[in-house]
C-alpha cells in the first residue's frame, strides 16, 4: 500500500497588517463601524500589497473572535472572505481562544501547511469590544464555582492580575507603572520613526459627525508620567495595584496575515518575513492566568531544543504589566531589557482581544528585518481562563552564519 503521509515543510509568515486600534465605546473611532468590515479592510490590504498572490491560491481563511455574535458571528472567516472579494472557492472558518485567537488561527493553519494540506492561508482576528464586551451573552456553568473548579476571581481578568501581584510581591505597583511608562515611550518613539504606520491600513469611519479616516491608534497616551499613573484608581481591589494605566484597555480592531509553505512562497515570489520554528499552548490555574506565557514558553523551548538565551527579540502581549514582569522575572530578564517589546506594547496601542496575536507577529517580522544579527524571536501572550501561548520564529535575514 502506498504511503499517504506528507513530509513536513517550512511554514513562513509572509506579511501581516492591522487596522489602527480604537477605544471601545460610543466615543471610539469605530463606534459605528462593523467588526467584519474591519477584517475585510485588513484582508483587502494584504491582497493589495501582495499582487503576485492569485486569490484563488488561498486555501483557507481563519478569523478569530472571542465574542462570536452579531457582526462577529456567522463563521466570520468565511463571511469576511466573501465580503473581501476572494473567490467563492476560498473556504473559511471562525476560531476562539480568547486573547490568543489570532495566534491560534496562525498556529492551526500553519499546522495544515506543515502537513502539506494547505499552501497559502490568511489568518487573523477581530474584536469590537464596544459592540461586544468580553463575555457578552456568555453563561458560565454554575459548577465552575459550586464545585470549586475555579476561584471566583478567575472569571474577571483584572482580578487575576491582582492575584499575580499577590503571588509575586516583588512586582510592586511602582514597577508596573514604570514598565507602563516605558511602553508608552517606546511606542511613541516607534511611531515617530514611522515603524508603526508601516503595519497599519487606514480605515474609513462613519459617525454622527460624518465620515472620517482612522490612520493611527487611538489608545496611546504619549507623555504619560509616573505621577500621572500614581493618581489612577484601582478598580479591582481597594488599594490594589492594577489600574487603567498599567493594563491594556478595552479596544476595537482587526489583524490579518498571509502564511505559506516556504516552497510556495518562493514559487509565487512572496516575501518571507520569518519562519515558524515551533509553538505551544499550556494551561495554568485560571486565577493567575497571567503566568501562562511561562509554561507555554518552557514547553516550546523544550520541543525545539532552544534555550531562552537563543531568543534575541521578544514580543510579549501586555494585557497587564504584572504579567510581562512575571515572565521576565522567571527568566532573569531585566524589566527594561532592550530585546523586549521594542515598539512598546498593548498598554500603549491597545489589545482588541482575539486580534492581538497577529499584531505581535507582524511587529516581530518587521523587527527581524531591522536586526539581521538576531536569529530567533518569540511572540507570547497570556490567555483568559488560564492559558498561555508562545510561538518561536526564525529570522530569514539572519547573518550570523555568513
Amino acid at each position: 500500500m502506498a504511503s499517504t503521509t506528507s513530509n513536513q515543510r517550512n511554514v513562513v509568515f509572509v506579511d501581516g497588517i492591522r487596522t489602527p486600534f480604537g477605544k471601545a465605546g460610543p466615543k471610539g473611532i469605530y463606534a459605528d463601524t462593523r467588526a467584519d468590515d474591519l477584517v475585510v479592510k485588513a484582508i483587502r490590504e494584504l491582497m493589495r500589497r501582495n499582487p503576485q498572490l492569485d486569490p484563488a491560491r488561498i486555501d483557507e481563511v481563519a478569523v478569530a473572535a472571542t465574542t462570536q455574535t452579531g457582526d462577529q458571528g456567522l463563521t466570520i472567516g468565511r463571511t469576511s472572505a466573501i465580503l473581501a472579494g476572494l473567490p467563492e472557492t476560498v473556504p473559511g472558518f471562525a476560531i476562539d481562544r480568547m486573547c490568543a485567537g489570532a495566534m491560534t488561527a496562525v498556529t492551526t493553519t500553519a499546522s495544515g501547511i506543515g502537513f502539506g494540506q494547505y499552501d497559502v492561508v490568511i489568518a487573523g482576528g477581530v474584536e469590537h469590544m464596544g459592540r461586544h464586551p468580553m463575555g457578552e451573552g456568555a453563561d458560565p456553568n454554575p459548577r465552575f464555582l459550586a464545585d470549586k473548579l475555579v476561584d471566583p476571581s478567575a472569571l474577571v481578568m483584572g482580578n487575576t492580575a491582582e492575584n499575580l501581584h499577590d503571588r509575586f510581591p516583588s512586582i510592586t505597583k511602582a514597577r508596573t507603572d514604570a514598565y507602563a511608562v516605558n511602553s508608552q515611550n517606546k511606542y511613541d518613539a516607534a511611531k515617530k520613526a514611522g515603524w508603526i504606520a508601516d503595519t497599519l491600513v487606514p480605515v474609513a469611519t462613519r459617525s454622527g459627525a460624518g465620515w472620517g479616516l482612522a490612520t493611527e491608534d487611538e489608545p496611546p497616551r504619549p507623555g504619560t508620567t509616573l505621577e500621572d499613573l500614581a493618581k489612577l484608581k484601582t478598580p479591582f481591589r481597594p488599594a490594589g495595584r492594577i489600574t487603567a494605566g498599567n493594563a491594556a484597555g478595552l479596544n476595537d480592531g482587526a489583524t490579518a496575515a498571509i502564511l505559506a509553505g516556504e516552497d510556495t512562497a518562493r514559487e509565487l515570489g512572496l516575501p518571507i518575513g520569518m519562519r515558524m520554528v515551533g509553538f505551544a499552548f499550556q494551561g495554568v490555574d485560571p486565577a493567575v492566568m497571567g503566568i501562562g506565557p511561562v509554561p507555554a514558553t518552557e514547553k516550546v523551548l523544550a520541543r525545539t531544543g532552544l534555550s531562552i538565551d537563543d531568543i534575541g527579540l521578544f514580543e510579549i502581549n501586555e494585557a497587564f504589566a504584572v504579567q510581562v514582569l512575571a515572565f521576565l522575572g522567571h527568566y532573569g530578564i531585566a524589566d527594561d531589557d532592550p530585546r523586549v517589546n521594542q515598539w512598546g506594547g498593548a498598554i500603549a496601542c491597545g489589545h482588541p482581544l482575539a486580534s492581538s496575536g497577529v499584531r505581535l507577529m507582524t511587529q516581530l517580522s518587521h523587527q527581524f528585518a531591522q536586526h539581521p544579527e538576531v536569529r530567533y524571536g518569540l511572540t507570547t501572550m497570556c490567555i483568559g481562563l488560564g492559558m498561555g501561548g508562545t510561538v518561536i520564529w526564525e529570522n530569514p535575514n539572519f547573518e550570523g552564519d555568513k
